[in-house]
């Protein structure tokens, strides 16, 4: 924490950086202001009381940047640029012309941005929809005539696109990565409503579950800070050759393979899927059908947020995504390709298919316990609920997860940023 204050205090006396962290704090309000301006239509009080009973809006909430709760013009929040993201980073994977354009610097990505942004646009048309019908199921938005549903997905649509051009602003002008820094934005924005909601049922009998419940969050967060910080440290060394008169290589270096490759994602995908059922179960609860009506409410019921049935699908998901996702980002045949392309290798092994056989089984190792982690992290509410019994305070651990890792990167990025700065002011001397 120290570490983190001192980076932010040296930071802000330089000129630029100081203008950009100022700039940073303008978009966030910016930000806050438009996240209070309901979608007409919108009977709010009835909203908020399905948010203090439901668990799984409240997990669409976190990723929405908090705007969800509000209904507000940004309600769908980043989650569509962040589903066109991973879809794309999917797709560079197995289609060849875009791992080709991916492969191409900084022309290809910003080619596929511009994919991804465009792509956004009917996903968060199609999610404006979906929201609708939600919410009309629930008797918390009025019917619509067809003009008034049009203006209502496209004023959605607009205020993603506008919260996308919000964090591109700051990742441009500001610190940190824009949308990162949005969606921390809503978390912590959350903080002193949540604060609010438990002192006013806090009771002195509950004085002793409070403290287990603050105890338990730092130990949360010190365990994310640990885990995002591991890594296992594999030796590389280069072979000696000789040029004319001189000699190169000789060197060893590290390969560091993080414990957490996929970071939040593959809580991201595990929760789309596990909302799946109580979102259908709750839009056929009011079919004409009895029978379908009857199947819809029993299914709703049996993936209830604090059962055993969902914490325990939820879990399980965000292990088998965390592989998942790490055999996309990480590929241990080009590793290997290039350490034995530059002279590399592990000392004891011999470089080519030995080599990938060896990296996959250290990756297969460490990943096990980095999807352990996130798979409690998901299912934290759940736990801590049932520990403390306080609700009101459970942002959830994917909250914190999103918080602390946002916090780390954007304190690397200015301390990067300082040592350029020096850098440069030594090179004009």
């Amino acid at each position: 924490m120290n570490k983190i204050l001192t980076t932010i205090l040296n930071a802000w006396k330089v000129p630029e950086l100081r203008k950009r962290i100022l700039f940073t704090a303008l978009i966030f309000v910016i930000f806050r202001l438009a996240a209070h301006i309901p979608v007409p239509s919108v009977n709010l009080v009835a909203l908020k009381e399905l948010f203090s009973k439901n668990q799984l809006l409240g997990l669409l909430d976190i990723f929405s940047g908090g705007t969800l709760a509000n209904f507000s013009i940004m309600a769908l929040g980043l989650n569509p640029y962040i589903n066109s993201s991973i879809i794309f980073q999917l797709l560079t994977m197995v289609v060849p012309s875009l791992e080709a354009l991916q492969k191409e610097g900084e022309y290809g990505r910003k080619k596929i941005n511009q994919y991804t942004r465009i792509l956004t646009v009917p996903l968060a048309a199609l999610q404006s929809f979906g929201m609708y019908a939600l919410l009309r199921n629930q008797k918390i938005i009025i019917d619509l005539n067809f003009i008034n549903i049009i203006a209502l997905i496209v004023t959605m649509t607009a205020g993603t696109l506008f919260l996308m051009w919000l964090g591109e602003l700051i990742s441009e002008k500001g610190i940190g990565n824009g949308i990162s820094m949005l969606i921390f934005a809503g978390i912590v924005g959350r903080l002193p409503v949540s604060l609010g909601q438990t002192l006013s049922v806090f009771n002195p009998e509950n004085f002793f579950n409070l403290i287990i419940f603050i105890v338990m969050s730092l130990g949360v967060v010190a365990g994310i800070v640990y885990i995002n910080e591991a890594a296992r440290k594999i030796r590389i060394q280069y072979a000696r050759r000789i040029s004319g008169q001189k000699m190169y290589g000789g060197q060893s270096t590290y390969l560091p393979l993080k414990i957490n490759q996929a970071g939040v994602i593959p809580i991201i995908f595990a929760v789309s899927l596990v909302l799946l059922p109580s979102m259908i179960g709750s839009f056929l609860q009011n079919v004409p059908n009895v029978a379908i009506a009857r199947f819809a409410g029993g299914l709703a019921k049996f993936f209830q947020p604090n059962g055993v049935v969902y914490n325990l699908s939820y879990f399980i998901l965000v292990i088998g995504f965390t592989y998942f996702y790490t055999a996309v980002v990480f590929n241990p045949k080009k590793i290997a390709e290039e350490i034995k392309k530059y002279g590399g290798f592990i000392p004891g092994i011999r470089p080519g298919e030995p080599t990938v056989i060896y990296l996959n089984k250290i990756l297969n190792r460490i990943t096990l316990v980095g999807a352990i982690f996130l798979g409690l992290i998901a299912i934290l509410p759940s736990i801590a609920q049932g520990l403390t019994g306080i609700a009101t305070m459970s942002i959830g651990g994917t909250g914190i997860l999103i918080v602390v890792s946002v916090i780390l990167e954007t304190t690397k990025q200015l301390e990067s940023m300082m040592v350029m700065r020096s850098y440069d002011g030594f090179l004009k001397k």
